[in-house]
């Protein structure tokens, strides 16, 4: 267990940041499934966008559960970890660098997050999303939340399955195309990553329509 640790005013104040996040939940306390949706994986020049869709049971006590950015990677994993264990049900969708470039990052960030809904073994009754509302599902059903992943514990789970999902994606790619760097940087813009852009030029997975956007239409 991630929270193990921690006892006494320690463990107060991790509950009490914790309760503070469940704003949405309470909200919405009646319905018995609440779905917290997120992505990871926007942004970078290579490799997939990945969604997880995950329903937490009520009052679920999930120790240091946060926004994956504000995780480091160890924690990330360890949650992972305890998220699927405790969790109802999750599912994970993702959108290849082709598909990112047939159809945008945006279209494409969207067919992710329906295919994690559509892996889900039990129907949710609302959707608690980051910041976005999602094409192809009921939106009365829907609630965006502007930095969902700070604000909902069930949108924090989500961002972490999706966010290590992707890593350990990102990691194998490394295994086939070393010279990029990916284990390191995930396909993000680091100097490191364009220095290999230059030298190697791009390689299979990554996003032919971003480079050509950072190069001014010229890739």
């Amino acid at each position: 267990m991630t929270g193990r640790t921690l006892t006494g005013e320690k463990l107060q104040k991790e509950r009490e940041r914790l309760e503070a996040m469940r704003e949405y939940e309470r909200r919405f306390a009646a319905e018995p499934f609440l779905c917290g949706i997120d992505e990871a994986g926007r942004g970078p020049l290579a490799g997939p966008v990945v969604a997880a869709a995950v329903i937490l049971p009520k009052d679920c006590e999930i120790l240091y559960l946060n926004d994956s950015k504000k995780l480091s990677a160890a924690r990330r994993e360890a949650l992972y970890g305890e998220i699927t264990e405790k969790a109802v049900c999750y599912g994970i969708g993702m959108a290849s660098p082709e598909r990112i470039d047939e159809i945008n990052i945006l279209q494409a960030t969207y067919e992710a997050m329906r295919q994690a809904v559509n892996a889900l073994s039990v129907k949710p009754d609302r959707f608690l999303n980051d910041a976005v509302v999602i094409p192809g599902i009921d939106p009365a059903r829907q609630e965006a939340i502007i930095k969902g992943d700070a604000k909902s514990v069930s949108i924090a789970a989500a961002s972490i399955l999706a966010k290590v999902t992707r890593d350990r994606i990102m990691v194998e790619y490394d295994r086939i195309y070393p010279q990029y760097g990916f284990a390191a940087h995930k396909g993000y813009g680091t100097k490191a990553h364009m220095e290999a852009l230059l030298q190697y030029g791009p390689c299979p997975i990554h996003r032919r329509t971003f480079l050509r956007k950072m190069n001014g239409e010229r890739a």
